[in-house]
């Protein structure tokens, strides 16, 4: 018992330092980022005016306004609110700290979603950045020049063809594997494939906003057509190791 009440006030206090940290590191790379923006805007002497500035933040923001929404509910279910930050400071989440969070979960035999597989997911992160750092220096920094200088020509062109839809492809098929949820893997699928397939082709328009449209569907759908008993019988499992 004793055990149990020291494990949960240590997550509360984590929880709390978490809610306070969290959003100040955040709002501070923010401010750093935008202060180098501005700089060269308004005090390098480039000579940028204001409606060229205004321009370039809408296409951003209708480039990427969609991705900021949709990217936080996509990842929240696996990363969890702790790993969450860590990811978006970071960066590279999709193609590198989101398959190291699941691959760490899948090994430790954690189901994403509860309290373990968020720590899991942080530490998880910490080690991706670590060897991320490490082969930046060494194979980047250190020999970077020269492995392309020797690396055949085709092969360079393939790489960059193939390699972004292989890791997501492992991704995708790493998340089937560890969530063992047959009835929202098929509902995804089904939506997904009627987004390219059938919604683009028919209404052009909405190709900026397929994966939007993909992921709100999805989760609405999986809502709506749950298994209830499951469910139910799962939350209250949690509630009673909660106790």
């Amino acid at each position: 018992m004793t055990s149990t009440h020291t494990r949960a006030d240590g997550l509360r206090a984590f929880d709390r330092t978490t809610a306070v940290w969290g959003p100040v590191t955040m709002g501070l790379g923010l401010l750093i980022s935008l202060f180098a923006a501005l700089y060269v805007a308004f005090w390098s002497g480039l000579g940028i005016q204001g409606a060229e500035l205004w321009t370039a933040v809408g296409a951003v923001l209708a480039t990427f306004a969609i991705v900021a929404v949709i990217e936080p509910i996509s990842y929240y279910p696996i990363l969890g609110r702790s790993a969450m930050y860590q990811a978006f400071m970071i960066g590279n989440i999709s193609n590198k700290l989101l398959p190291a969070a699941i691959v760490a979960q899948a090994n430790l035999g954690e189901k994403p979603g509860t309290r373990r597989a968020e720590l899991i997911a942080g530490s998880a992160i910490i080690g991706a950045v670590l060897v991320h750092i490490v082969t930046l220096i060494a194979l980047v920094g250190a020999l970077g020049t020269w492995l392309v200088s020797i690396l055949p020509a085709e092969l360079i062109a393939v790489a960059r063809l193939y390699i972004l839809p292989a890791i997501f492809g492992a991704v995708l098929l790493q998340v089937i594997v560890s969530m063992k949820a047959v009835r929202t893997t098929v509902i995804a699928v089904v939506v997904a494939c009627l987004v390219v397939y059938v919604l683009v082709p028919a209404v052009p328009a909405t190709a900026y906003f397929g994966t939007a449209i993909a992921v709100v569907v999805t989760i609405v759908l999986a809502w709506a057509l749950r298994d209830r008993a499951s469910a139910s019988g799962t939350t209250s499992a949690d509630e009673e190791a909660a106790r």
